[in-house]
Formats: C-alpha cells, sequence, structure tokens
C-alpha cells in the first residue's frame, strides 16, 4: 500500500478525479459517435425511398461536443415528410414518419450506453 503525506491527499484526489472524467469523456464521446452512425444506418433504411436521394443523404457531424445525425441533400424535405402538412390542393398530405422513431431509439441507445461506461 502507499503511502502519501497527508497535506499531498487533496492533490492525489483531484488527480485520480481528472483521470476518472478523462475517461468519461472520452469513452462517451466514442458512444456518442457509435450511436450517431447507428442512427445513419437506419435513417437510411426507413426513410422513404421515393423522393430521390433523400434516403441516402443521413450523415452525421461532430458539432463541438456533440454529434448532429443530419440529411446534407434534402434538408428540406425532412419536416414535409416527418409531419403533414396542407398541400396546394388544400388537401392535407400523409405524414410519412421515419425520424422520431430512430431519435427515440438512438436516445434510448444513448443512456444505455453511457450508464454501462459509467457503471464499468
Amino acid at each position: 500500500m502507499a503511502t502519501i503525506n497527508i497535506s499531498q491527499l487533496a492533490n492525489e484526489i483531484n488527480r485520480e478525479l481528472q483521470r476518472y472524467a478523462n475517461r468519461i469523456t472520452d469513452e462517451t464521446d466514442v458512444v456518442a459517435k457509435e450511436v450517431a452512425e447507428d442512427g445513419v444506418r437506419q435513417l437510411k433504411v426507413t426513410s422513404p425511398k421515393d423522393k430521390g436521394d433523400y434516403a441516402a443523404g443521413w450523415t452525421y457531424k461532430k458539432v463541438k461536443d456533440a454529434y448532429v445525425v443530419h440529411n446534407k441533400d434534402e434538408y428540406r424535405l425532412t419536416h414535409l415528410l416527418e409531419k403533414p402538412h396542407v398541400q396546394r390542393d388544400g388537401s392535407l398530405s400523409q405524414a410519412q414518419p421515419h425520424i422520431k422513431p430512430v431519435e427515440q431509439k438512438m436516445i434510448a441507445d444513448f443512456e444505455r450506453k453511457v450508464y454501462g461506461v459509467i457503471s464499468e
């Protein structure tokens, strides 16, 4: 067992807490990237295929400390396909919800995986 001077105890505790925080931050970033990649794969499968390159346009990017999943090609269609809206002829369009279910799954997966990282 290692012995330290009582005056060094606070420094050692802070060092260990910083090491723990860095490990959790690094592993959480890896989990976030995995969840974003999985979300993109799911969106490419579940997105409407009859809208040109819409389904193929899903990607993710890192913005500061977060990963953002977005459609790089047909971003204007996302809300129009996800939610019903009034069309030119006055009729209501049929909603094709494909983003919300994937979002909810991504949130649940992220929480579960981060809990696993913290509890290691």
